[in-house]
């Protein structure tokens, strides 16, 4: 499983419900071994302790109170205020050196470029992933699960970057399987600019989706025959765009700086996954791999935040359906691949349009719990702090 930010790991959930509902004969709480980067390790960390995809759909869709533990936006998003004050702190020395070096030599560098010194004082990281790693602790510390690589009846494969020494680093592995579980998984979501680098045992740590977008190869030298992955983050085709009401003009351009970016971003990650995909069938001849991933002209999961929470129940039920879809479609290129393993595909319920990640009774559940305080406008008093804390995170991006 690859990463994608809170919105990338919700549209997980939703393929994953999909996969377990639509194949008959696989459990996904029961395979051989699990490899998460970024917020598929968050995942892969639930499913190597047993926890079910519709255990996962009921936890996303909790509210605050109803005894389960839901996704919060501030656990994700809490301002990384230690890292702000040991930075400002640095500003009167760093100011200090960029005048005595621009003294010191006044005909080799503009004061201007002496003042270069004070990006020393920029946090290295926007939000605190501690709240991440706790959160994740006390999931894992509920009955029958562990938070420790050792105990757990699979193998597990976190896998995050060095930052110093720009190399792959694959918590749980032999050697790597004493940290516990929810560090290995606040490192491997350690993304630069929005998390500060994670310390373990003197080394720092990064999102490991900065190397490669799966690390699928992790599972394939673990034995894996078959591979099933999972990746929600692809650039998008505006060819039909215009058709579909979503854009005036197929032109990304016209939507600024953040959707370039997050065009050149995908497109970089995914035809790094291509080329990687590609490779696979010459290195493990033995061993059948899977891709899951939106299509091109997947338009809400492009448009949408990849920090947004409050599109969540959304993105899962468009995930699942997509997910489902895609396996309908590819139905004849799949069906003897997951034959050669004991699975099958069941159509009825790839075809069923009634079918939902969550079971008639959650959704009744969720109309007993108790509605939100809501504002003026009728919305839940929630939604509108997270909206405007997910205007000011798009206008810092």
């Amino acid at each position: 499983m690859a990463g994608g930010g809170p919105q990338g790991a919700v549209y997980e959930i939703g393929a994953l419900k999909a996969l377990a509902d639509g194949v008959e004969g696989l459990d996904l709480t029961a395979l051989h071994v699990y490899v998460g980067v970024s917020s598929g390790g968050f995942l892969g960390a639930g499913l190597a302790n047993r926890m079910p995809p519709e255990e996962m759909v009921d936890i996303i869709f909790s509210a605050p109170g109803s005894g389960r533990n839901p996704f919060r936006p501030e656990t994700f998003f809490t301002p990384e205020r230690g890292e702000y004050g040991r930075r400002a702190a640095a500003l009167p020395r760093l100011f200090a050196d960029a005048v005595r070096g621009w003294l010191g030599s006044p005909g080799d560098m503009t004061f201007l470029e002496s003042l270069m010194r004070l990006t020393q004082a920029l946090p290295v990281g926007l939000f605190d992933s501690e709240p991440v790693r706790a959160y994740l602790a006390a999931l894992l510390a509920e009955p029958g699960r562990t938070d420790d690589f050792r105990e757990l009846p699979a193998k597990l494969r976190i896998v995050t970057a060095d930052l110093d020494a720009a190399r792959a680093v694959v918590f749980g592995a032999p050697g790597l399987d004493h940290v516990p579980i929810s560090k290995a998984v606040q490192a491997s979501t350690a993304l630069p600019g929005l998390y500060p680098p994670v310390e373990i045992e003197g080394r720092h740590y990064v999102d490991g989706v900065l190397l490669k977008t799966l690390h699928a190869s992790v599972a394939l030298e673990e034995g894996a025959e078959l591979l099933l992955c999972i990746n929600p983050i692809v650039p998008v085709d505006t060819a039909r765009a215009v058709e579909e009401g979503v854009m005036r003009r197929g032109r990304l351009v016209d939507r600024g700086l953040p959707a370039v970016l997050a065009q050149s971003v995908r497109t970089m990650i995914r035809s790094r996954l291509g080329a990687g995909m590609g490779a696979y069938d010459t290195a493990y001849p033995d061993a059948d791999v899977v891709l899951l991933e939106p299509q091109r002209d997947d338009y809400r999961m492009f448009f949408t935040n990849v920090f947004s929470f409050s599109d969540r129940r959304a993105i899962c039920e468009h995930a699942y359906r997509q997910t489902r879809a895609e396996l309908l479609r590819r139905r004849d290129e799949l069906a003897p691949v997951l034959a050669r393993h004991g699975l099958a595909l069941r159509p009825d319920v790839l075809r069923d349009p009634d079918r939902r990640p969550w079971s008639p009774g959650d959704r009744a559940a969720e109309h007993l719990r108790p509605a939100p305080p809501r504002s003026r406008n009728g919305r839940p008093r929630e939604v509108d702090r997270l909206a405007a804390a997910l205007d000011r995170l798009d206008a810092l991006l």
